[in-house]
This record gives structure tokens, sequence and C-alpha cells, in this order.
């Protein structure tokens, strides 16, 4: 299984992609999409899709995860997050790709083992999960490997309760 994490952002957005089988996993590749801010919006949105898009067809995800939206003290900035969020979905959804979305504190919990991890701590965990020689950067990028690496942790649970609901 192929699995593109996103962490999403309107000025830069996080991917990592991660390959695996279980709980046996290796990382494939990672970086960001930057959109500059001075931009529009709707053309960082637009430029957040093509580099999307761009990395789908590179790597062939099978799932797209994605970090659920979460609660920001600024209303635009939750806003924001929440658009970015639906072209990712919508772009996952057309590509055909399955689609895991996990909340942040599940994500931390599940790759540093505190749901109120910090950012240099997820990079680290992250570095010795994937068996980096260095720490994962810029963070979005780590933190995009980390949504990748929590689907493989989750993904069998899921299917259990799915299977059992049939």
């Amino acid at each position: 299984m192929r699995v593109l994490g996103i962490d999403p952002g309107s000025e830069t957005l996080g991917w990592g992609v991660v390959e695996g089988n279980g709980l046996k996993y290796a990382a494939v590749d990672f970086g960001v999409v930057r959109s500059n801010r001075r931009h529009p919006f709707a053309t960082r949105l637009a430029n957040v899709y093509d580099g999307v898009a761009a990395v789908i067809e590179s790597f062939r995800p099978d799932v797209v995860s994605i970090e659920e939206a979460f609660y920001a003290v600024n209303a635009g900035v939750a806003i924001k997050l929440g658009q970015v969020r639906g072209v990712m979905l919508l772009l996952a959804e057309q590509r055909g790709l399955t689609i895991a979305e996990y909340a942040p504190r599940l994500i931390k919990q599940t790759v540093v083992g505190y749901g109120n991890a910090e950012k240099h701590q997820v990079q680290e965990m992250v570095k010795v999960l994937l068996r980096l020689k260095s720490v994962p950067t810029p963070h979005d990028a780590a933190d995009a490997l980390a949504i990748a690496i929590c689907h493989f942790h989750h993904s069998g649970v899921r299917k259990k309760i799915e299977d059992r609901a049939r």
C-alpha cells in the first residue's frame, strides 16, 4: 500500500509518501507545495491543487491520508484551511483514491505517544520510525509523513470495524 499524507496549508502544504504493509513501512519521498501569500486565495488553491496533482501523478498512491480540520484561534485561518482540505478531498475523490482523515491529536498520539507533542518531537519520531538519516524538513513535510504513518497504524483497525459492520 502506498499512502500520500497531506498536511494542509494555503501557503505551505506538506506532503509525504510512505509505502508498506501493516506496520512495516518506509518513506518514498516528501516535500512541500509553496504558494505566494500575496497571490489571491483562489490562485493559491489552484496552486496546491496542481502541486498535489503532480505528486499523485508521480507516486501513484492508493490512499490519501489527510489531517482533519481543527479549531483555530483565528476563524479566518480555520476557514482557509477548511477550503484547502476541501480542494484536497476533491482531488483525491476525482482520482479515485481512498481517503482517510485523522485528528491532529490522534496523529501525534500515534507517532509520538503524546497527543500534545510539539513539532520537533514529531519530526524526531518520524525520523526514527522511517529510519531516515536526518529529521525531515520543513515541519510541514514531517507532519505529512506522520499523517501517512498514522494511517498504517490505524487502517487495520478501521478495516476490521468496516468488515464487522457488513
